[in-house]
């Protein structure tokens, strides 16, 4: 299988490296966290290690910005931190399993073989839903409930993203950034008026309104309970 390790300390790194490739496993090592998000999201890999404390980006943080970006790949966690508080966090993060530092390989393994082993979870997801609304990633189509609803491209990738980040506040400036590739102020009002335009498509003959303004923060798209 092909693995990505992310692990800052050398010598855990090759003790690892070495005691999966001596059961036939490719070992690609990342030293920090950054750099095991820009692997997982680059690469295709069957199972990922990531320890929970790493520069840069911290191991919780890291397979939830990747499960929020669709990546499923299974993840044991790899740690110190072996209290029942962290363990909850690891899994609820996203974590498929979690194995407490100091851990025999033979155990590694048999935790690496049996995620190997499990049905292939779809890499990319291609439906997103929250609440009564479905939109198909592939076709891009849009459906509140039985309606259609036509969304132009721009208006497609701020919802994509504001459904992937479904019950959180997301900025003006994160919006710009992740769905218009901007990383300075335009001085337009780009994000205001393509939310007000996507609201009113999404709201037109509903009952709840989706998309809300969060007033001096951003926009939360909204999760029924």
């Amino acid at each position: 299988m092909k693995i990505l390790l992310a692990e800052d300390d050398p010598e855990t790194a090759q003790f690892v490296t070495q005691g999966l490739a001596d059961a036939g496993h490719h070992v690609v090592v990342a030293a920090d966290g950054s750099e095991a998000l820009t692997g997982a999201t680059s690469g295709t890999w069957d199972v990922l290690i990531i320890d929970r404390v790493l520069p840069k980006l911290d191991g919780l943080s890291l397979v939830q910005s990747l499960r929020s970006g669709g990546h499923q790949y299974p993840v044991i966690f790899l740690t110190t931190l072996g209290g029942i508080d962290d363990r909850v966090s690891g899994l609820n993060a996203g974590g498929d399993d979690y194995l407490v530092k100091p851990f025999a390989l033979a155990e590694l393994n048999a935790r690496v073989n049996a995620l190997g082993r499990r049905p292939q979870r779809i890499q990319q997801e291609t439906i997103l839903k929250v609440a009564d609304l479905e939109i198909d990633l592939i076709s891009r189509a849009v459906r509140r409930a039985t309606r259609a609803i036509d969304l132009m491209q721009q208006e497609f990738r701020l919802l994509e993203y504001l459904m992937r980040h479904a019950g959180q506040v997301v900025t003006r400036t994160m919006l710009l950034e992740k769905v218009w590739d901007l990383h300075f102020d335009p001085g337009t009002n780009i994000v205001e008026n393509h939310v007000s335009r996507l609201r009113s498509k999404l709201d037109d003959g509903s009952g709840t309104q989706l998309i809300s303004t969060v007033r001096g923060c951003g926009y939360k798209f909204n999760v029924p309970g």
